[in-house]
């Protein structure tokens, strides 16, 4: 990156304008070099999600399938303190008509899914956050049929690349509003 200084003092960098009078301080926050530490914990996943689902939103506005779809992006690329195995965080996108309660609805469901281990390190449980938009049933959302598809951080996989074939799924949504959105999260 290059700098230009002043002989008076002051740099402009890619950051701006640097005093050299003030301490500047870089953190790395690179998944290869960043500890478990910097991490959040995974009990705060829910709370991540329901922060992302709020930006840019106003209290008039209702919550578009593509401002959900971002949210969830921005909530897949932080990294939690999950245990370091590749499968102990994984994002799961799946569609379909299902009548889960009541009458049949076209659910899309965003899900971010966490190995939870015992203090020996051995598989516990699962635990679940979801971004379940509903819609009302209608011939064209039926004939998407289902798509069930995963992603897991630490295996190997282009994450972008997912989000980019997941997104195609997503077209034919992003001109309808949703009629009900569900934030939630499970034991599994």
């Amino acid at each position: 990156m290059t700098e230009l200084c002043e002989p008076e003092g002051g740099c402009l960098t890619g950051q701006g304008w640097i005093d050299p009078a003030y301490e500047v301080r870089v953190l790395i926050h690179e998944p290869g070099r960043a500890g478990m530490h910097d991490r959040p914990r995974v009990e705060k996943a829910l709370d991540v999600l329901r922060a992302e689902l709020e930006v840019g939103r106003s209290t008039k506005t209702e919550l578009t399938t593509r401002a959900a779809w971002r949210a969830f992006t921005r909530f897949a690329r932080q990294r939690f303190a999950a245990a370091p195995t590749p499968d102990s965080d994984g994002l799961l996108f799946q569609y379909g008509t299902y009548a889960f309660s009541g009458r049949p609805k076209f659910t899309l469901d965003l899900v971010r899914q966490f190995d939870i281990s015992d203090n020996e390190g051995e598989h516990e449980h699962f635990v679940q956050v979801h971004c379940e938009l509903r819609y009302e049933c209608e011939p064209t959302l039926d004939a998407l049929g289902s798509v069930n598809s995963w992603f897991f951080h630490g295996a190997d996989g282009d994450l972008d690349e997912w989000f980019a074939a997941m997104e195609g799924h997503l077209e034919p949504l992003f001109s309808r509003g949703h009629c009900e959105i569900d934030v939630y999260e499970e034991p599994v």
